[in-house]
């Protein structure tokens, strides 16, 4: 059986999701055909943490799932921006994962993963899988995915 690694850019699914759908993301199906005939070696979800009850509700709903929810605080900087994102803690994940999971899963449309995407499948000869938005993944992570999985229909809660 093939062991697979699951990874969740929280952030760039949700916005990219409701921005293209105005639907939310289909976790359990997400998990239930990524890790279809597949052992499940590693399944984390990346978010902001902002302190919000929904939010959390969310969380656990992620952990009931089976991810692993990592969580990072959401910052707002005195100009009125906002920092939180995950990409090094996905990256460093990723890496590691790649060393003992045939296939890693990546759901996020970043374009600054297309350097990981490769890196994993040529220095760790893991199959990558890349689920995003069509209109909001980058091309050059379509292009290093081993797989590219178009998050639609059934990928979308109703």
């Amino acid at each position: 059986m093939m062991k697979v690694a699951l990874l969740v850019d929280v952030q760039n699914i949700y916005y990219t999701t409701r921005q293209a759908y105005r639907r939310h993301f289909n976790y359990k199906q997400f998990w239930a055909q990524a890790a279809d005939g597949r052992e499940v070696v590693a399944a984390i979800a990346y978010a902001i943490d902002r302190g919000d009850k929904k939010q959390q509700q969310f969380q656990n709903i992620l952990r009931a799932i089976g991810f692993e929810v990592k969580l990072k605080p959401y910052i707002q900087r005195s100009d009125g921006s906002a920092k939180g994102d995950w990409d090094v803690g996905i990256t460093i994940d990723a890496l590691d994962c790649a060393e003992h999971a045939d296939i890693v899963v990546l759901a996020s449309g970043d374009g600054d993963f297309d350097l990981l995407a490769t890196a994993m499948r040529e220095r760790n000869r893991a199959s990558v899988e890349v689920y995003g938005v069509p209109q909001f993944t980058a091309g050059t992570l379509i292009d290093a995915a081993s797989v590219y999985i178009p998050i639609e229909n059934e990928l979308l809660l109703p």
